[in-house]
């Protein structure tokens, strides 16, 4: 693992970066350079390079990258080999479509704990996952030891709710409610907001289109 910090961009690019190589590895491709991951990934090759270079060396003038050795190294960059369990935090429709992706396309992540305050679907078994009342959150979180969530829930839950994660332990939060919620410094959020992303694309639709 890089003990260094990165640019928070170029860290936005790894998993892309990793999962192309990914599918360059399956498919039995041995070697690959910047300019070929350039036109798969739609990065310009200057900045693959640039991205590269914050970790030493990891290509060969004249040769490229090898792609079983960039795979591994990022793979333990990402930890990519190691399992992550993820509790998900409102299995409303959203909810539920996320329990039924579950991060397939990758080893390292899963949901591995629901949380809802539906009766019908309390104490079942979703798409594989456990759900378990709200009652439970706290001493579930603790006990499975999960400190990554998805926030799913109503906005006007969404505080109370972040405030009981963050007191079981957990230290990031994948956040698709359109609240902004608040959290302690030591503690990270990504917000994801659908909503916001599809006005910002039809707005470039609208206005900067050829």
């Amino acid at each position: 693992m890089v003990a260094a910090k990165i640019p928070k961009v170029t860290a936005k690019r790894l998993p892309i970066y990793y999962r192309y190589l990914n599918m360059l590895f399956e498919a039995g491709t041995k070697r690959v350079s910047s300019t070929e991951l350039s036109e798969a990934v739609q990065v310009d090759s200057a900045t693959i390079r640039r991205d590269f270079s914050y970790f030493g060396a990891l290509g060969k003038r004249g040769y490229g990258y090898d792609v079983e050795d960039l795979l591994n190294f990022f793979k333990k960059t990402l930890n990519q080999d190691r399992l992550t369990n993820v509790a998900l935090v409102g299995v409303g429709n959203l909810g539920h479509a996320l329990l039924n992706y579950n991060f397939r396309q990758t080893n390292s992540v899963r949901i591995s704990a629901a949380f809802d305050i539906d009766q019908t679907i309390v104490n079942t078994i979703q798409s594989g996952v456990p759900v378990y009342p709200m009652d439970e959150l706290k001493k579930q979180l603790e006990e499975q030891q999960i400190n990554v969530a998805i926030l799913t829930v109503p906005i006007d839950h969404a505080q109370k709710v972040t405030d009981e994660m963050i007191a079981a332990g957990v230290k990031g939060v994948m956040n698709f409610t359109p609240l902004r919620i608040s959290v302690p410094a030591n503690v990270r959020v990504q917000n994801v907001d659908l909503a916001n992303e599809l006005q910002t694309l039809i707005y470039f639709l609208d206005h900067y289109s050829e």
